[in-house]
């Protein structure tokens, strides 16, 4: 029985192509600025973004905690949404690694309300921690690849601008929130201190992430990546298929948000699972288990499911994710849906 993998986006393997650019890549030093098909990937992150430069990093995590570590200030506290990716999967790393408190906001389906991170921003007392920047994730992971659109972006960097706070984006799916609104990533960037983009997820790439920003930023950036462990040498190999994966991978994307929309109407229809199709925007499934189905129980659901096949991720005690990418077409998401029915009966 083949396996049909809905964990995440990040399972995908390198094609054919991919390979033949890895292995093709023009390599040198990157610590020394010499590895050309990195720097090709930079630039290209850059002008994707429509900011002046951008750095190769090893993971989006990285990414995400440079950005933290230049833009905030030991001691301050980083307003974002209160599942956001930096505070549930980032090892507490802006704490350990910055100094950095998160203060954090519940958000309904994951997008901040201004008005609340205008009223979650410090008073200036000595009894309180300053607030020093705010964060936005675009999509939202845990709340099922929610997409901010532009007003709500721009009310939220008015906020910042008011209160001369920096704002960074982790925009690890970015290209998928451009995808569902119609409009290019630069137009979701705007205005952003930072950006992080992922290309190890719906883009394909095995590895590795593009933070992006002012010139100085990044050349500060280059400084604390090194601190941070990620200096990398003949990064080049692995460039090449961050490269593809800019440049080929958002064209793929749409078909991914189909297949999560026809996923999400199948398990509307499946007796013990509930979920609002209208809410998947992009290739992020989350549902809820009730009682009947294995117990209300998402680890005993999931472990049920890949007996049958089908791999996917507990969320909480009943939530359960699919994520669709580019390793599984629709085909297989019907196999999927067959086997899912199957083991709902």
């Amino acid at each position: 029985m083949e396996i049909v993998d809905l964990r995440s986006d990040t399972v995908t393997k390198p094609d054919a192509e991919m390979r033949r650019a890895m292995a093709e890549a023009e390599v040198g030093d990157d610590l020394f600025g010499e590895d050309p098909t990195a720097r090709r990937l930079e630039e290209e992150g850059a002008a994707a973004l429509g900011m002046e430069a951008a750095l190769f990093c090893p993971s989006g995590t990285m990414g995400n905690e440079i950005a933290l570590h230049l833009l905030g200030r030991p001691g301050g506290e980083v307003v974002c949404d209160a599942e956001s990716h930096i505070v549930w999967y980032e090892g507490s790393a802006m704490t350990a690694l910055s100094g950095l408190l998160p203060r954090t906001l519940p958000s309904p389906r994951g997008l901040l309300d201004p008005a609340a991170v205008e009223a979650a921003i410090a008073p200036d007392a000595v009894y309180r921690a300053r607030t020093v920047m705010l964060e936005v994730e675009n999509t939202h992971n845990m709340a099922g690849g929610t997409v901010y659109d532009r007003p709500r972006l721009e009310a939220i960097l008015d906020v910042g601008r008011r209160h001369g706070l920096p704002v960074h984006l982790d925009g690890a799916r970015l290209f998928n929130a451009a995808v569902a609104l119609g409009v290019s990533a630069a137009s979701l960037a705007a205005g952003f201190d930072s950006a992080m983009v992922s290309l190890s997820k719906g883009l394909g790439a095995p590895i590795g992430s593009l933070l992006c920003g002012g010139r100085d930023f990044i050349h500060e950036a280059r400084r604390v990546r090194k601190m941070f462990g990620g200096g990398m040498r003949q990064v080049g190999i692995i460039a090449a298929a961050g490269l593809l994966a800019l440049r080929d991978g958002p064209a793929r994307l749409a078909g991914d948000h189909e297949n999560a929309a026809r996923l999400a109407r199948a398990l509307a229809e499946t007796p013990g699972i509930e979920i609002d199709p209208a809410t998947v925007q992009t290739n992020i499934v989350i549902f809820s288990l009730t009682p009947e189905l294995c117990g209300g129980s998402a680890a005993a659901f999931v472990e049920r499911l890949k007996e049958a096949g089908v791999l996917a991720m507990t969320v909480s005690g009943n939530r359960v994710r699919f994520v669709t990418h580019r390793d599984v077409s629709a085909g297989r998401i019907e196999q999927a849906i067959e086997r899912l029915r199957r083991l709902a009966a």
